[in-house]
C-alpha cells in the first residue's frame, strides 16, 4: 500500500499549552513566509507575532521544543486558507492539535498533511492545558482518546474516512496509489474497447 505521509496512530509528549482562541493563520505562519518554496523551515516563522511580542513566550520554553502536540482555544485556524500554517506546525514537530473547535478549512489542510485535529469541549481542554504546564499526554487514534497520567480520559469524535487515511498514512495520492492495480485495468479495457479515445495519451492498446 503506498504512504504518502506519516501514519498517526499514537502521539505521545508534551504539549504546548497555548489555549489562545481565534488564532488566525495569519499568527500560526505570517505572509511574508507565504514567498517560499519549500516546506522546511517554516517552524522558524511560526507564531513569530507572539515571539517577537513577548521573549518568554511558551514557544520558545525549552521544555516544550519539538512538542508532538498543541492545544488551543476555541476556532482555531480561522481566517484564509493558507495550507502553509499546516505545513508550519508540521515543521515545528506538531502532529496533533487539541481545541473546543477548528476552522473547516484549516481542518481539512491539516488532515491532508497528517496532523490529527482533536475537537474537546472547552472545560476538557481547560484541564488539559492544566496537566501541559508539567506533564505530558497522550492522545490514541485507534481508540479515540486523550489520557493524562492522572487518570484523565476524554473521548473525541472524528470522521471515520479520516481516521483510516491518517491511520495508515494516506493522503489523496497516496489514497490514490491504493486503487493503482483497478485504475491499470480500467485504462487496458477503455484502450481495448475505445482505442480513438486513448492515443497520444501513453496508454498501450
Amino acid at each position: 500500500m503506498a504512504k504518502a505521509v506519516s501514519k498517526v496512530d499514537q502521539v505521545e509528549g508534551r504539549a504546548i499549552p497555548f489555549g489562545r482562541k481565534n488564532v488566525d493563520t495569519d499568527l500560526i505562519i505570517p505572509a511574508r513566509w507565504l514567498k517560499t518554496v519549500s516546506r522546511e523551515g517554516l517552524g522558524q516563522g511560526a507564531f513569530e507575532a507572539v515571539r517577537a511580542d513577548n521573549p518568554d513566550n511558551i514557544f520558545d520554553q525549552p521544555e516544550f521544543a519539538n512538542a508532538p502536540i498543541l492545544i488551543a482555544g476555541d476556532n482555531f485556524g480561522c481566517g484564509s486558507s493558507r495550507e502553509h500554517a499546516a505545513w508550519a506546525l508540521l515543521d515545528m514537530g506538531v502532529r496533533a492539535v487539541i481545541a473546543p473547535s477548528f476552522s473547516d478549512i484549516f481542518a481539512g489542510n491539516a488532515f491532508k498533511n497528517g496532523i490529527l485535529t482533536v475537537a474537546l469541549p472547552q472545560d476538557q481542554v481547560d484541564r488539559l492545558l492544566e496537566v501541559a504546564a508539567t506533564d505530558p499526554i497522550t492522545i490514541d487514534l485507534e481508540s479515540q482518546t486523550v489520557t493524562t497520567p492522572f487518570q484523565d480520559r476524554f473521548a473525541f469524535d472524528i470522521d471515520p474516512f479520516r481516521k483510516y487515511c491518517l491511520l495508515e498514512g494516506l493522503d489523496e495520492v497516496g489514497l490514490t496509489l491504493t486503487r493503482n492495480e483497478a485504475i491499470a485495468d480500467y485504462e487496458q479495457r477503455l484502450a481495448a474497447d475505445k482505442p480513438w479515445l486513448v492515443r497520444g495519451t501513453g496508454i498501450a492498446a
